[in-house]
């Protein structure tokens, strides 16, 4: 078989090389084609599904909510794991399948499931996360007021354009971005989120004898636009449409609630009608100049990042200059930054290796002809890589490309050519140089081929890992395999085939002067070797004992190397309870104090507190993501390393009272977070009925685990502590007045907020909320 294929080869020249500029077209297409990343996304095929109840507790949430959804879910084909959250007004649960089940397929089956789920009265029904993966979150920017500092603004002020940027993002940004190739999803985070609120005056309520339900009905009665079909009218058909909805404050004011002896009692007699807006449960800070609006851009599971990324920062560009003026976008996070970095580095080491691979084989061969011709099967052989890895899926990344050896590539080529020069200069039999070619590739054949199969029989076990260490390990093994597969097919076709062309057949046997030295210094250690054997092999063997017996045990283990992303994220974690806008300071502070004393080594700074819209990050008030973007490093004068970095930024904040830090990356944490559900490399996880035991239990191991050397930030997971005011009802008293329970409830909820329609402006629309006024929800006593 193989001699025929040379044979075949070397008979039709100019079909093999033809056909290696078809593979070579393709495998050019196909890097243009290829996904890049700077990482393989190791996350799982997973799912969120979130559920929203502003009113309940996280206790209620977990027994009316968040068990329900489990109980649904739990059974589905494929199902690997399930993971939830309960948290104030938050259910989510993260559904983590097999690897290789299809995303579309498994979002039906949670559908399914979902619409049997019965949940309380007034609570949302649940919603699955963006079609994304862990890794998704590409894109962030911050939508802010040109040279705006919004700590030093007054409140009223404040609150005024933060509403005006939240609301520009989430109808004029978000949209537009929304429509970009590959984009999943657009995330608003901070600013506040305009509503109109009818805010009830107690004392009123109960004056004109009214109930909160009477109030919310009259609300929704009076809001709405109906369709009546239609009629005809002198032969003409017309459409039929009632309008009742409410388009502005006085409307609102103006509804009628009920009336007494013929006197109307509105809206605006019992309740004092405005624009406000939403309790937030988040916020975001930006570069030490207070609050912003932030954006994030979810990359659509299976696309190029790289792409994906270059798109969404193009349409930015686009929508910058339709911007009202003094409004400003600016790009924080930015992950074609870091692929950009990775690939230029991967291409930097592969051009370098290729050249010295060159030089090497110029230097051995002692033939310029010979080293080009071997040197050829390097990039025809990534090409053919690239094509595998498109078929196969597989992203250019540090660890594929990263992984293929040129001296592996080469090393069937170099063989096959090199007998064929050593053929040709002692070919002087009367054979042509086609024939001597012929038997030349024939007499090493069988090695050429044998070489690479045994280094791609090695790379087989690779292939049978599973889970992370597959994601991870896997794609390298492909494209080494794929790699040294199309290096031995070339080295029996077209390198005979180069050869007979190009290679002269009167060429001299004469070896290069470095191989003749090498040689000249080689004999007399074989002669040494071969008379003190017992020495040579007790030498050896000492080797290996200090090697794996006294080194290796010492040497530090690593899964993976750590990637440098450009980027620091900062966990913040606070007392529980602690109050929005105290955190906001906090962070501004922090955010001046990182860029006053690295401003050769941080460009921006901005902090993501609580929850963003969708909550695909569910955090509490307490709790803060602090990010930090690096300038290029050539540029830092108080670092070497992004390690030595780090450690400088954490002495910084050492002197701040009250939080916790824990230093980690953007890429690095969301990995860890998706794949385990914490932040951190290692967690110790408890499991338990008695809440405060656990706890209890936790502190010990944090103890136990700081004291092991090497351990860094050390922390117990914050899940107790947020201070709770209950409301309970007195169902004697409330018998004895004869008010229902839902009265009392409703009037609770309106502490919060109470959802009664929608308002209008053109084509934006804006929630209409009734709730009490701030005065009655300041503190217990007034409530």
């Amino acid at each position: 078989m193989l001699n025929w294929l040379i044979d075949f080869s070397l008979r039709h020249r100019a079909l093999v090389i033809l056909c290696t500029v078809v593979f070579a077209g393709v495998g050019v297409i196909s890097l243009r084609h290829l996904d890049i990343d700077a990482f393989p996304d190791t996350t799982p095929v997973l799912i969120q599904i979130n559920t929203v109840a502003p009113a309940l507790s996280p206790d209620e949430v977990e027994r009316q909510i968040t068990f329900p959804v489990e109980q649904a879910i739990s059974g589905l084909p494929g199902l690997q794991d399930l993971r939830s959250i309960s948290k104030f007004g938050l259910s989510q649960l993260v559904v983590i399948f097999e690897d290789g089940v299809d995303i579309y397929f498994a979002r039906q089956l949670i559908s399914e499931r979902l619409s049997t789920v019965q949940l309380p009265e007034g609570i949302q029904r649940p919603q699955m996360g963006p079609v994304s993966t862990g890794l998704g979150e590409v894109f962030h920017y911050v939508l802010t007021y040109e040279g705006v500092d919004f700590s030093r603004l007054p409140d009223e002020e404040r609150v005024k354009r933060l509403t005006e940027l939240r609301t520009l993002h989430d109808w004029v940004v978000k949209p537009q971005l929304r429509s970009v190739p590959g984009v999943a999803e657009v995330n608003s985070w901070g600013g506040y989120e305009k509503q109109y609120q009818v805010r009830l005056d107690p004392d009123q309520i109960i004056k004109h004898e009214l109930t909160f339900d009477q109030v919310a009905q009259a609300l929704r009665e009076n809001n709405q636009n109906v369709g009546g079909g239609t009629i005809t009218d002198r032969s003409q058909m017309l459409l039929v449409h009632g309008v009742g909805r409410t388009v502005n404050l006085e409307q609102i004011e103006n509804v009628v609630i009920t009336s007494r002896d013929g006197v109307p009692i509105r809206v605006k007699d019992v309740a004092d009608v405005q624009i406000g807006h939403e309790i937030r449960r988040g916020t975001v800070t930006a570069n030490g100049r207070g609050e912003a609006v932030l954006g994030l851009g979810f990359m659509l599971m299976g696309e190029n990042s790289h792409e994906v990324t270059h798109a969404l920062k193009t349409r930015l560009e686009e929508i910058r200059e339709t911007l009202p003026a003094g409004v400003e976008i600016q790009t924080v996070y930015d992950r074609t930054e870091l692929v950009d970095h990775v690939i230029d580095t991967v291409q930097k080491n592969l051009f370098e290796g290729g050249l010295l691979v060159v030089a090497v084989l110029f230097i051995f061969l002692g033939n310029l002809r010979a080293g080009l011709i071997v040197a050829l099967a390097i990039p025809l052989s990534m090409l053919f890589a690239f094509s595998g890895m498109l078929k196969f899926g597989i992203a250019a990344s540090l660890l594929s490309l990263g992984a293929i050896d040129f001296g592996l590539v080469v090393d069937s080529s170099v063989v096959m050519i090199e007998n064929c020069v050593r053929c040709l200069a002692h070919g002087a039999d009367g054979r042509s140089r086609l024939e001597i070619i012929r038997d030349a590739a024939i007499e090493v054949r069988k090695p050429t081929m044998f070489g690479e199969l045994i280094i791609m029989i090695v790379y087989l076990p690779i292939l049978t890992l599973e889970g992370v260490e597959g994601k991870l390990f896997r794609p390298m093994a492909l494209t080494v395999i794929m790699a040294l597969a199309g290096s031995m097919v070339l080295s029996l076709t077209l390198m005979p085939v180069l050869a007979s062309l190009f290679l002269p057949k009167n060429l001299k046997d004469k070896e290069p002067l470095l191989i003749r030295v090498l040689k000249w210094l080689y004999a007399p250690v074989l002669r040494f070797t071969m008379h003190h054997k017992a020495a040579v092999i007790g030498f050896a063997l000492s080797i290996l004992f200090v090697a794996f017996g006294l080194i290796a045990p010492n040497l530090g283990t690593e899964f993976v190397p750590r990637l440098s992303e450009g980027a620091v994220v900062i966990n913040v974690v606070r007392l529980a309870g602690t109050d929005l806008e105290e955190t906001i300071r906090y962070n501004t502070r922090m955010e001046k104090v990182l860029l006053e004393k690295f401003p050769d080594e941080i460009v921006h700074v901005w902090s993501r507190v609580g929850m963003a819209e969708v909550a695909t990050d569910p955090m509490g008030t307490e709790l803060t993501d602090l990010f930090v973007t690096l300038r290029p490093r050539s540029e830092w004068t108080r670092a070497d390393t992004q390690e030595e970095l780090t450690v400088q930024i954490q002495e910084e904040h050492h002197d701040l009272p009250g939080p916790r830090l824990a230093m980690t990356q953007p890429i690095e944490m969301r990995m860890n977070e998706m794949i385990s559900g914490v932040r951190s490399d290692v967690a110790a996880i408890l499991y338990g009925d008695d809440l405060d035991l656990m706890v209890s239990k936790a502190s010990e191991i944090e103890q136990v685990l700081k004291s092991i050397e090497g351990a860094a930030d050390v922390k117990v997971e914050q899940v107790t502590g947020q201070p709770v005011l209950e409301i309970n009802i007195d169902q004697d008293e409330i018998a004895r007045y004869g008010i229902p329970a839902r009265t009392v409830l409703d009037l609770v909820e309106s502490l919060g907020s109470k959802h009664v329609g929608e308002v209008y402006e053109g084509q934006l629309r804006f929630p209409l909320i009734i709730r009490l006024p701030e005065q009655a929800r300041t503190d217990p006593d007034a409530i």
